[in-house]
């Protein structure tokens, strides 16, 4: 498995939100899924509302600022596995924006894959 270095979490913390999302959202619709149900998975993930994400989408913000300033799901833990050569789950702490953004992106990669959305939104039985 590939290494998380500073410069990777750098990059991505120099990163504008809004020009990646338009990927996710063609990403998503190539497989039927909508706009409201990948904004519902960011949503959820972040603690947003969707007048702050529409403002990141918008082209106002780094994704260092989007994950600085969203209140992680306490589910968020529970979102593992691999994404892009990484485990979600063994990115250490100190690259947390590194291991956020791979969680989103794991959650994205559901919802293209065609998972149903309480399994994505990590839904405690």
């Amino acid at each position: 498995m590939p290494e998380v270095t500073a410069e990777k979490n750098e990059k991505i913390a120099k990163m504008n939100f809004g020009s990646i999302y338009p990927h996710y959202l063609n990403r998503i619709e190539k497989h039927g899924r909508t706009k409201e149900e990948l904004d519902q998975v960011i949503l959820w993930l972040t603690g947003y509302d969707q007048d702050t994400l529409q403002s990141f989408i918008a082209g106002s913000g780094t994704f260092k600022d989007f994950f600085e300033g969203a209140r992680l799901h306490q589910n968020a833990h529970m979102i593992k596995g691999v994404v892009c050569g990484y485990r979600i789950e063994e990115i250490p702490e100190e690259f947390a924006l590194y291991r956020d953004c791979r969680r989103m992106e794991k959650l994205i990669d559901e919802l293209a894959k065609g998972r149903k959305m309480e399994k994505i939104l990590r839904v405690e039985k």
